[in-house]
């Protein structure tokens, strides 16, 4: 394969209600999918009619978003930040402990192994810039009926927020989605999944082993490794259907091993 180009990233600063949260490593497309999904996962809105107007500024590098209702800036500014691991490095408001406070998942929407490796393939053959730069992240979201809507950034957590945003805007509901992403799900990403209330992440590498604590504990089904015919089932709340050969390592994490 050959690429073509560079992956790019900008710092955007993101100014709430007139306060300048923080300046983010971003792509520059799908930025107001990102606001929403970004927003909805740090808790400042619980769904789309929670913000009046959004402006975004590329040649300045700002996103300007008005909320229908104040927010104790000073409450959530004094909270610890936590700076998230990887590329296009994001920040936090949320604490592991914070995250065991969501309410645990339901849902009885079950999937085949295999199913999910052929929509891991299709997300992998449809993301476009990565396959233009070979140095993307990207997030995708499977629904019943099995269409795919792609979203991807230089950061995979930023990715995931575009997703997200992109299925509150539309109105999505959580229970009958899949989240696919081409980045390791640490314990942000499992809370912004959490958050949203997807009930299966599946991931085309690790998930980490406080990941995995918390999609337990919330009741998320966790499959990483999804590539060619290979996968590793690292919770199970009875939503994945293992239609593959069973494989020791497979078995052992069934069994509780990380």
């Amino acid at each position: 394969m050959i690429h073509k180009g560079c992956p790019d990233e900008y710092p955007i600063s993101l100014i709430i209600n007139g306060y300048e949260m923080a300046v983010f490593q971003l792509t520059k497309f799908d930025l107001e999918d990102w606001t929403y999904g970004y927003l909805f996962s740090e808790g400042f809105i619980q769904d789309a009619t929670d913000i009046d107007s959004i402006v975004i500024n590329e040649e300045q590098g700002s996103i300007h978003v008005s909320l229908r209702s104040d927010f104790d800036e000073e409450q959530i500014f004094s909270k610890k930040k936590h700076y998230t691991a990887g590329c296009g490095r994001g920040v936090t408001f949320f604490s592991m402990t914070d995250v065991k406070q969501f309410d645990k998942v339901s849902s009885n929407k079950t999937y085949q192994l295999s199913y999910l490796l052929k929509k891991r393939a299709e997300f992998a053959q449809n993301s476009r810039f990565y396959l233009e730069t070979g140095g993307m992240h990207g997030a995708c979201i499977v629904d019943e009926a099995g269409n795919i809507t792609i979203r991807e950034d230089i950061g995979r957590h930023n990715a995931v927020d575009k997703i997200i945003g992109h299925a509150i805007r539309k109105r999505l509901h959580p229970g009958r989605l899949v989240l696919l992403t081409t980045g390791r799900v640490s314990y942000e990403m499992l809370s912004k999944a959490a958050k949203f209330g997807f009930p299966v992440i599946g991931s085309r590498t690790a998930a980490t082993k406080q990941a995995v604590q918390l999609a337990r504990y919330l009741n998320i089904d966790v499959v990483g490794y999804l590539r060619g015919k290979m996968a590793t089932i690292y919770t199970s709340a009875g939503r994945i259907e293992n239609d593959l050969m069973p494989e020791p390592a497979l078995e052992a994490v069934l069994e509780g091993g990380n």
